[in-house]
């Protein structure tokens, strides 16, 4: 997937790596590469203690793993398109936000997601097994943008044009359905990712709106690369003028 600011296409567009994105990726790298080196991506042995398992949360306390279990992933296809839509995605809400609001409503949602894993779990008796990925907090991410951004364009796949309040919506509605299903992924992280999402986009937090200042200052960004543009516009056509010419 990649995609232009606003509605238009473009294959070779770069987010760039703002600080928060960058670390999220380098951390989450980082553990995969050490528990695939150490023998460990099967969930054996320390790993399985950073692994979010519902009986472990509820009946041994272990809430560290609503957390941690964000950093591990199960194979190559699981870390690429993770941090793949983490970069894509991520990168302009902490231009945005700044840093620091980017990753607590990152840790937000995927702690949230964790919450949905276990209690959703809980109901359905499947208490032992293990979660892991940052998944929930990406759909987070991706509700985020259909929300912030709702007409930009994406390529899905590459390929498609799309806009991102249908693409999040179409991704909304499978995860919704598989969840009645035994795919060997937890929906329930992606659902959990999407909702604790918009809770935090749409409900008031310490008596403040978060959409309003947020949509403002996106505005207020687009206002200024504009004025950039012109600005860098006008130099060049006034380097083209005859020197002598007042």
């Amino acid at each position: 997937m990649s995609y232009r600011r606003g509605r238009t296409l473009g294959v070779f567009y770069s987010p760039g790596f703002p600080q928060g994105v960058k670390w999220l990726l380098i951390s989450n790298v980082a553990v995969f590469l050490l528990g695939y080196f150490a023998g460990l991506a099967q969930l054996d042995g320390p790993l399985r203690l950073l692994a979010l398992v519902p009986a472990d949360v509820l009946k041994r306390f272990y809430i560290w793993q609503l957390a941690t279990y964000l950093f591990l992933h199960g194979g190559f296809g699981h870390i690429i398109w993770n941090m793949l839509a983490l970069w894509m995605f991520g990168a302009d809400l902490e231009r945005l936000w700044g840093m620091k609001r980017f990753l607590r409503f990152y840790f937000f949602c995927g702690i949230g997601a964790g919450l949905c894993v276990v209690f959703l779990n809980l109901l359905w008796g499947n208490i032992n097994i293990p979660t892991i990925g940052s998944s929930g907090a990406i759909f987070g991410i991706l509700m985020a943008n259909a929300v912030l951004f709702p007409d930009r364009t994406i390529l899905w796949g590459f390929l498609i044009p799309i806009q991102m309040k249908y693409f999040v919506l179409i991704i909304g509605v499978v995860t919704f359905i598989s969840s009645f299903q035994v795919t060997g992924v937890s929906e329930f992280a992606h659902l959990g990712g999407l909702l604790f999402g918009y809770i935090w986009l749409k409900k008031p937090r310490s008596g403040m709106d978060i959409v309003g200042p947020v949509s403002r200052q996106y505005r207020q960004w687009k206002l200024q690369r504009a004025k950039k543009k012109f600005q860098v516009y006008m130099k060049k056509q006034g380097s083209d003028r005859d020197p002598w010419l007042q």
